[in-house]
Protein backbone atom coordinates (compact mmCIF):
# COMPACT_ATOMS: atom_id res chain seq x y z
CA UNK A 1 0.00 0.00 0.00
CA UNK A 2 3.28 2.10 0.61
CA UNK A 3 4.37 1.44 -2.71
CA UNK A 4 0.75 2.84 -4.06
CA UNK A 5 0.62 5.41 -2.43
CA UNK A 6 4.45 6.60 -2.95
CA UNK A 7 3.65 6.06 -6.85
CA UNK A 8 -0.22 7.32 -7.14
CA UNK A 9 -0.68 9.47 -4.30
CA UNK A 10 -3.15 8.97 -1.37
CA UNK A 11 -5.95 10.36 -3.10
CA UNK A 12 -5.72 7.84 -6.16
CA UNK A 13 -5.26 5.07 -3.58
CA UNK A 14 -8.12 6.52 -1.80
CA UNK A 15 -10.38 6.46 -4.60
CA UNK A 16 -9.70 2.66 -5.77
CA UNK A 17 -10.22 1.55 -2.23
CA UNK A 18 -13.56 2.82 -2.79
CA UNK A 19 -14.33 1.58 -5.66
CA UNK A 20 -13.50 -2.17 -4.27
CA UNK A 21 -15.76 -1.17 -1.32
CA UNK A 22 -18.33 -0.58 -4.32
CA UNK A 23 -17.40 -4.30 -5.74
CA UNK A 24 -17.60 -5.65 -2.56
CA UNK A 25 -20.96 -3.95 -1.64
CA UNK A 26 -22.40 -4.72 -5.50
CA UNK A 27 -21.09 -8.35 -5.17
CA UNK A 28 -22.50 -9.23 -1.14
CA UNK A 29 -25.48 -7.28 -2.44
CA UNK A 30 -26.18 -9.71 -5.70
CA UNK A 31 -25.46 -12.98 -3.08
CA UNK A 32 -27.88 -12.15 -0.41
CA UNK A 33 -31.12 -10.16 -2.49
CA UNK A 34 -32.91 -10.96 -5.11
CA UNK A 35 -33.70 -8.12 -8.10
CA UNK A 36 -30.15 -6.43 -7.38
CA UNK A 37 -28.58 -7.14 -10.41
CA UNK A 38 -31.76 -6.22 -12.49
CA UNK A 39 -30.99 -3.33 -14.77
CA UNK A 40 -34.21 -0.89 -13.46
CA UNK A 41 -32.50 -1.56 -9.61
CA UNK A 42 -28.75 -0.46 -10.85
CA UNK A 43 -30.91 2.43 -12.68
CA UNK A 44 -32.57 3.25 -9.37
CA UNK A 45 -29.50 2.64 -7.15
CA UNK A 46 -27.71 5.75 -9.76
CA UNK A 47 -30.73 7.90 -9.39
CA UNK A 48 -30.96 8.01 -6.17
CA UNK A 49 -26.91 8.58 -5.81
CA UNK A 50 -27.22 11.25 -8.37
CA UNK A 51 -29.50 13.46 -6.05
CA UNK A 52 -27.56 13.09 -3.21
CA UNK A 53 -24.64 14.21 -5.58
CA UNK A 54 -26.18 17.24 -6.62
CA UNK A 55 -26.91 18.60 -3.25
CA UNK A 56 -23.62 16.89 -1.80
CA UNK A 57 -21.40 18.83 -4.51
CA UNK A 58 -21.55 22.01 -3.68
CA UNK A 59 -21.57 21.36 -0.01
CA UNK A 60 -17.55 18.98 -0.97
CA UNK A 61 -16.78 22.46 -1.62
CA UNK A 62 -17.74 24.36 1.54
CA UNK A 63 -15.89 21.69 3.31
CA UNK A 64 -12.29 21.86 0.83
CA UNK A 65 -12.47 25.54 1.65
CA UNK A 66 -12.63 24.80 5.32
CA UNK A 67 -15.99 25.93 5.79
CA UNK A 68 -19.86 23.76 6.32
CA UNK A 69 -23.29 24.15 5.33
CA UNK A 70 -25.68 23.23 7.67
CA UNK A 71 -28.52 24.64 5.63
CA UNK A 72 -28.44 22.90 2.25
CA UNK A 73 -31.53 20.29 3.13
CA UNK A 74 -33.79 23.51 4.10
CA UNK A 75 -32.67 25.02 0.88
CA UNK A 76 -33.69 22.39 -1.33
CA UNK A 77 -36.74 22.61 0.73
CA UNK A 78 -37.86 26.24 0.48
CA UNK A 79 -36.80 26.29 -3.36
CA UNK A 80 -38.71 23.24 -3.90
CA UNK A 81 -41.74 24.78 -2.15
CA UNK A 82 -41.63 28.21 -3.81
CA UNK A 83 -40.97 26.46 -7.45
CA UNK A 84 -44.14 24.43 -7.04
CA UNK A 85 -46.02 27.47 -5.79
CA UNK A 86 -44.69 29.29 -9.15
CA UNK A 87 -45.77 26.39 -11.13
CA UNK A 88 -48.94 26.14 -9.73
CA UNK A 89 -50.02 29.76 -10.48
CA UNK A 90 -48.33 30.17 -13.68
CA UNK A 91 -48.26 26.76 -15.37
CA UNK A 92 -44.31 27.58 -16.12
CA UNK A 93 -41.45 25.04 -15.74
CA UNK A 94 -38.85 27.97 -16.49
CA UNK A 95 -40.91 30.01 -14.17
CA UNK A 96 -40.47 27.75 -11.41
CA UNK A 97 -36.95 26.81 -12.38
CA UNK A 98 -35.70 29.98 -12.03
CA UNK A 99 -37.67 30.77 -8.98
CA UNK A 100 -36.03 27.74 -7.36
CA UNK A 101 -32.54 28.65 -8.22
CA UNK A 102 -33.07 32.01 -7.52
CA UNK A 103 -33.81 31.53 -4.21
CA UNK A 104 -31.71 28.95 -3.28
CA UNK A 105 -28.42 31.19 -4.73
CA UNK A 106 -29.73 34.19 -2.65
CA UNK A 107 -29.68 31.69 0.71
CA UNK A 108 -26.29 30.77 -0.35
CA UNK A 109 -25.13 34.00 -0.74
CA UNK A 110 -26.51 34.99 2.36
CA UNK A 111 -24.72 32.05 4.09
CA UNK A 112 -21.05 33.34 2.80
CA UNK A 113 -21.50 36.43 3.59
CA UNK A 114 -22.45 35.67 7.43
CA UNK A 115 -19.38 34.30 7.46
CA UNK A 116 -16.88 36.41 5.77
CA UNK A 117 -18.47 39.71 6.86
CA UNK A 118 -20.36 38.67 10.05
CA UNK A 119 -17.60 36.62 10.69
CA UNK A 120 -19.61 33.89 12.14
CA UNK A 121 -18.35 30.44 12.65
CA UNK A 122 -19.44 28.45 9.28
CA UNK A 123 -21.17 26.19 11.70
CA UNK A 124 -23.59 28.50 13.64
CA UNK A 125 -24.17 30.87 10.74
CA UNK A 126 -25.80 27.99 8.66
CA UNK A 127 -27.20 26.28 11.51
CA UNK A 128 -29.56 29.79 11.98
CA UNK A 129 -29.89 29.53 8.01
CA UNK A 130 -31.21 26.50 8.32
CA UNK A 131 -33.68 26.99 10.90
CA UNK A 132 -34.78 30.35 9.15
CA UNK A 133 -35.00 28.45 5.59
CA UNK A 134 -37.15 25.65 7.30
CA UNK A 135 -39.31 28.31 8.85
CA UNK A 136 -40.13 30.41 5.81
CA UNK A 137 -41.33 26.76 4.07
CA UNK A 138 -43.73 26.22 6.55
CA UNK A 139 -45.28 29.64 6.83
CA UNK A 140 -45.66 29.38 3.06
CA UNK A 141 -47.22 25.96 2.31
CA UNK A 142 -49.58 26.32 5.64
CA UNK A 143 -49.32 22.77 6.42
CA UNK A 144 -50.59 22.28 2.53
CA UNK A 145 -49.06 19.90 -0.20
CA UNK A 146 -48.79 21.36 -3.66
CA UNK A 147 -48.91 18.18 -6.51
CA UNK A 148 -49.43 17.20 -9.86
CA UNK A 149 -46.26 19.25 -12.42
CA UNK A 150 -46.38 19.03 -16.02
CA UNK A 151 -45.11 16.05 -17.60
CA UNK A 152 -42.34 17.64 -19.38
CA UNK A 153 -40.69 18.95 -16.23
CA UNK A 154 -41.38 15.72 -14.12
CA UNK A 155 -38.93 14.37 -16.89
CA UNK A 156 -35.76 15.96 -15.42
CA UNK A 157 -36.52 13.91 -12.43
CA UNK A 158 -38.09 10.45 -14.07
CA UNK A 159 -36.83 10.78 -17.79
CA UNK A 160 -34.56 8.47 -19.56
CA UNK A 161 -32.43 9.32 -22.64
CA UNK A 162 -30.70 6.21 -24.53
CA UNK A 163 -32.16 4.36 -21.38
CA UNK A 164 -30.33 6.29 -18.73
CA UNK A 165 -31.76 8.20 -15.87
CA UNK A 166 -31.56 12.04 -16.72
CA UNK A 167 -30.68 13.11 -13.02
CA UNK A 168 -27.14 10.52 -13.83
CA UNK A 169 -26.37 13.21 -16.71
CA UNK A 170 -26.80 15.74 -14.49
CA UNK A 171 -24.78 13.99 -12.20
CA UNK A 172 -22.13 13.59 -14.66
CA UNK A 173 -21.97 17.02 -15.72
CA UNK A 174 -21.42 18.47 -12.75
CA UNK A 175 -18.99 16.28 -11.36
CA UNK A 176 -16.92 17.21 -14.81
CA UNK A 177 -17.87 20.94 -14.50
CA UNK A 178 -17.05 20.45 -10.92
CA UNK A 179 -13.59 18.48 -11.32
CA UNK A 180 -12.56 21.55 -13.43
CA UNK A 181 -13.07 24.17 -11.63
CA UNK A 182 -10.89 22.42 -8.64
CA UNK A 183 -8.47 20.46 -10.63
CA UNK A 184 -7.63 22.87 -13.53
CA UNK A 185 -8.38 26.05 -12.56
CA UNK A 186 -6.46 28.44 -10.56
CA UNK A 187 -9.83 28.98 -8.22
CA UNK A 188 -9.64 25.53 -7.13
CA UNK A 189 -6.00 25.52 -6.19
CA UNK A 190 -6.92 28.51 -3.70
CA UNK A 191 -10.36 26.96 -2.35
CA UNK A 192 -7.72 23.98 -1.60
CA UNK A 193 -5.51 26.31 0.10
CA UNK A 194 -7.91 28.03 2.11
CA UNK A 195 -9.50 24.53 3.36
CA UNK A 196 -5.51 23.82 4.12
CA UNK A 197 -4.17 26.79 5.99
CA UNK A 198 -6.43 30.24 5.35
CA UNK A 199 -4.23 32.12 7.01
CA UNK A 200 -1.30 31.16 4.65
CA UNK A 201 -3.32 31.75 1.92
CA UNK A 202 -4.32 35.08 2.80
CA UNK A 203 -0.13 36.20 3.39
CA UNK A 204 -0.14 34.40 -0.18
CA UNK A 205 -2.17 36.92 -1.75
CA UNK A 206 -4.94 34.67 -2.34
CA UNK A 207 -8.82 36.57 -1.77
CA UNK A 208 -9.58 34.13 0.87
CA UNK A 209 -13.45 35.91 1.53
CA UNK A 210 -14.30 36.02 -1.97
CA UNK A 211 -13.23 32.43 -2.60
CA UNK A 212 -15.46 31.86 0.22
CA UNK A 213 -18.49 33.27 -0.59
CA UNK A 214 -18.06 32.10 -4.31
CA UNK A 215 -18.30 28.48 -2.61
CA UNK A 216 -21.12 29.29 -0.58
CA UNK A 217 -23.14 30.68 -3.12
CA UNK A 218 -22.09 27.26 -5.67
CA UNK A 219 -23.44 25.81 -2.47
CA UNK A 220 -26.87 27.51 -2.95
CA UNK A 221 -27.16 26.98 -6.29
CA UNK A 222 -26.65 23.40 -5.97
CA UNK A 223 -29.41 23.26 -3.60
CA UNK A 224 -31.74 24.90 -5.91
CA UNK A 225 -30.84 22.06 -8.79
CA UNK A 226 -31.32 19.19 -6.34
CA UNK A 227 -34.80 20.61 -5.43
CA UNK A 228 -35.83 20.92 -9.09
CA UNK A 229 -35.06 17.15 -9.48
CA UNK A 230 -36.32 16.10 -6.59
CA UNK A 231 -39.59 17.84 -7.46
CA UNK A 232 -39.57 16.73 -10.36
CA UNK A 233 -38.96 12.90 -9.50
CA UNK A 234 -41.65 12.84 -6.41
CA UNK A 235 -44.18 14.79 -7.72
CA UNK A 236 -45.27 16.25 -4.64
CA UNK A 237 -43.74 19.29 -2.59
CA UNK A 238 -44.58 20.30 1.20
CA UNK A 239 -42.77 21.75 3.91
CA UNK A 240 -40.74 18.41 5.06
CA UNK A 241 -39.48 17.39 1.67
CA UNK A 242 -35.95 17.82 2.41
CA UNK A 243 -35.44 17.03 5.76
CA UNK A 244 -34.43 13.38 5.16
CA UNK A 245 -31.30 14.14 3.20
CA UNK A 246 -29.51 15.80 5.49
CA UNK A 247 -27.57 13.04 7.09
CA UNK A 248 -27.61 11.36 3.51
CA UNK A 249 -25.47 13.61 2.06
CA UNK A 250 -22.95 14.19 4.81
CA UNK A 251 -22.53 11.17 5.17
CA UNK A 252 -22.02 10.48 1.63
CA UNK A 253 -19.25 13.27 1.36
CA UNK A 254 -17.54 11.86 4.14
CA UNK A 255 -17.47 8.27 2.90
CA UNK A 256 -15.94 9.93 -0.23
CA UNK A 257 -13.31 10.96 1.87
CA UNK A 258 -13.20 15.13 1.93
CA UNK A 259 -12.37 16.16 5.42
CA UNK A 260 -14.28 17.84 8.19
CA UNK A 261 -11.02 20.12 7.90
CA UNK A 262 -10.63 22.12 4.85
CA UNK A 263 -8.02 20.98 2.31
CA UNK A 264 -8.60 17.28 1.64
CA UNK A 265 -10.95 15.41 -0.50
CA UNK A 266 -12.27 15.50 -4.38
CA UNK A 267 -16.07 15.39 -6.11
CA UNK A 268 -14.72 12.10 -7.59
CA UNK A 269 -14.39 11.00 -3.99
CA UNK A 270 -18.01 12.50 -3.44
CA UNK A 271 -19.73 10.88 -6.04
CA UNK A 272 -18.01 7.25 -5.10
CA UNK A 273 -19.12 7.87 -1.51
CA UNK A 274 -23.23 8.60 -2.71
CA UNK A 275 -22.82 5.08 -4.64
CA UNK A 276 -22.02 3.28 -1.60
CA UNK A 277 -24.43 4.69 0.40
CA UNK A 278 -27.18 4.38 -2.51
CA UNK A 279 -25.96 0.87 -2.33
CA UNK A 280 -26.45 0.37 1.02
CA UNK A 281 -29.84 2.04 1.49
CA UNK A 282 -30.67 -0.28 -1.77
CA UNK A 283 -29.58 -3.32 -0.69
CA UNK A 284 -31.73 -2.60 3.04
CA UNK A 285 -34.81 -1.93 0.89
CA UNK A 286 -34.46 -5.48 -0.86
CA UNK A 287 -33.15 -7.02 2.65
CA UNK A 288 -36.71 -5.37 3.64
CA UNK A 289 -35.11 -3.99 6.91
CA UNK A 290 -37.51 -1.72 8.93
CA UNK A 291 -37.72 1.87 7.57
CA UNK A 292 -37.08 2.67 11.37
CA UNK A 293 -33.27 1.08 11.42
CA UNK A 294 -32.40 2.87 7.80
CA UNK A 295 -31.64 6.45 9.55
CA UNK A 296 -29.37 4.23 12.35
CA UNK A 297 -27.38 2.42 10.12
CA UNK A 298 -27.05 5.46 8.05
CA UNK A 299 -25.81 7.16 11.25
CA UNK A 300 -23.16 4.19 11.94
CA UNK A 301 -21.75 4.64 8.44
CA UNK A 302 -21.83 8.75 9.11
CA UNK A 303 -19.94 7.69 12.55
CA UNK A 304 -17.26 5.24 11.03
CA UNK A 305 -16.64 7.88 8.04
CA UNK A 306 -15.44 10.71 10.79
CA UNK A 307 -13.57 8.43 12.84
CA UNK A 308 -11.47 7.40 9.25
CA UNK A 309 -11.42 11.37 8.39
CA UNK A 310 -9.83 12.09 12.18
CA UNK A 311 -7.88 8.82 11.63
CA UNK A 312 -6.18 9.76 7.81
CA UNK A 313 -5.80 13.54 9.59
CA UNK A 314 -3.83 11.98 12.26
CA UNK A 315 -1.56 10.45 9.94
CA UNK A 316 -0.87 13.52 7.35
CA UNK A 317 -0.27 15.55 10.71
CA UNK A 318 2.45 12.74 11.48
CA UNK A 319 4.18 12.59 8.42
CA UNK A 320 4.00 16.65 7.97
Amino acid sequence: MTALRDRFGDEAVAFALRLLLIAAVGVALAVFTEGFLSAANILNVLRQASLIFLLASGLTLVLLAGGFDLSVASNLTLAACLAAGVMQATGSPTFGALTALGCSTVAGIANGLAVTLLRLPPFLATYGTLWILQGLAFQYMGGNEIYGFPAGFRQLGTGFLWGVPVPVYLMAMVLVLGTLLTRKLNIGYEIYAIGANPVAARLSGIPVRRRQLLVYTLSGLMAGVAALVYLARVNSADSGIGEPLLLPVIAAILIGGTSLFGGVGSLLGTVAGAIILSLVINGMNLLNVRSTWQPLVVGAVLLVAVLADLASRGRRERIG
